[in-house]
C-alpha cells in the first residue's frame, strides 16, 4: 500500500507499533506518545516514513529525534522528514 491516504489497516499499524518497541527508554517513550498521538491519523506514505527511520540504530534514532542531529539529506524522503518532525514534537 502507498500513498498518502489513511492506514486504515489496524494489523499493519499493531506491526509498526510493535516494530517501535526499543532498547532505549527515552525512544520507548517518544514512540509511545507519538502513537498516543497520531496513530489514528496515520497515512500509508507516514508508515513508510516511520518504517525507514525504525531501520535507524536506537542511539542514532534518538540523536534525530532531540535535534542533535539531521537525516542524510541523500537518502532521507520527504516521508521520513515528516515523520521525524511528527516525532520530535511530542
Amino acid at each position: 500500500m502507498s500513498g498518502g491516504g489513511h492506514q486504515a489497516d489496524e494489523v499493519r499499524r499493531r506491526r509498526l507499533r510493535w516494530r517501535a518497541r526499543r532498547g532505549l527508554l527515552e525512544n520507548d517513550l517518544v514512540m509511545a506518545r507519538f502513537f498516543e498521538r497520531f496513530e489514528s491519523d496515520l497515512t500509508d506514505d507516514d508508515v513508510a516514513g516511520l518504517d525507514r527511520l525504525l531501520d535507524l540504530g536506537d542511539g542514532e534514532l534518538l540523536e534525530l529525534i532531540l535535534g542533535r542531529c539531521e537525516l542524510d539529506a541523500a537518502s532521507a524522503t520527504p516521508q521520513m522528514q515528516r515523520v521525524l518532525g511528527m516525532l520530535r514534537s511530542v
